[in-house]
């Protein structure tokens, strides 16, 4: 895909992002890697009014050009692709159910078995930090350890994949876990799985959905 292409994906899945009820207004931010640095979404525009130009190429050292600014949150999105290169893009959220129990402070355990596809047993939580600090970056990193996606003290969720279209699907995903763990705490709280359950998940999760 090329850099034009990727810029008019980027700006799809902000779009959607918002159809989907996963993010409220400006919140949140979309990056997708290229090569020597990434585009990410830019501050203060509302994502329908998103065009082309508007999303900004960063490169590694945190230079870009032009006048409009990116994302608060850029150090996080460059962190992430320097650290972790399997990552291909990122999503960043504040949807709903993962960003009240972000509030409370709450990682999402083994309670189902679908809590692996981001990669552990567990859907950690990372420490608060202010946004769009470099003490915020390296707490995401931190919880990202061995997973794809982490919930924010006090702020939402982030989840990377290979391309846009799997961050995003991870985001849903987790957020779906979200609502399902706060709606089995109202009914007294789950049963949760065994390591060795979860192991065993994981071993499976290897191979889940390829058909060849």
């Amino acid at each position: 895909m090329s850099v034009a292409e990727l810029r008019k994906a980027v700006i799809g899945a902000a779009r959607a992002i918002n159809d989907s009820g996963l993010n409220p207004g400006k919140a949140g931010n979309i990056s997708a890697r290229v090569k020597g640095g990434f585009l990410v979404t830019p501050t203060g525009i509302p994502y329908p009014k998103l065009r082309p130009a508007h999303v900004i190429r960063m490169n590694m050292d945190g230079r870009f050009g032009g006048r409009i600014k990116p994302s608060s949150e850029w150090r996080m999105h460059r962190d992430i692709y320097a650290q972790r290169q399997e990552a291909g893009a990122i999503v960043h959220v504040h949807s709903p159910y993962a960003t009240a129990l972000a509030c409370a402070r709450r990682e999402i355990p083994a309670f189902h078995y679908m809590v692996a596809v981001a990669g552990g047993d567990s859907i950690r939580c990372a420490p608060y930090a202010t946004f769009g600090t470099q003490a915020l970056s390296d707490n995401v990193l931190a919880a990202l350890s061995a997973r794809r996606a982490c919930l924010l003290a006090n702020h939402g969720l982030v989840a990377f994949g290979p391309d846009l279209n799997s961050a995003f699907a991870l985001v849903a995903e987790v957020e779906f876990l979200a609502k399902q763990y706060c709606l089995s705490l109202h009914i007294g709280g789950p049963t949760l799985l065994t390591d060795g359950e979860m192991q065993t998940v994981m071993e499976k999760f290897r191979h889940y959905g390829r058909q060849d």
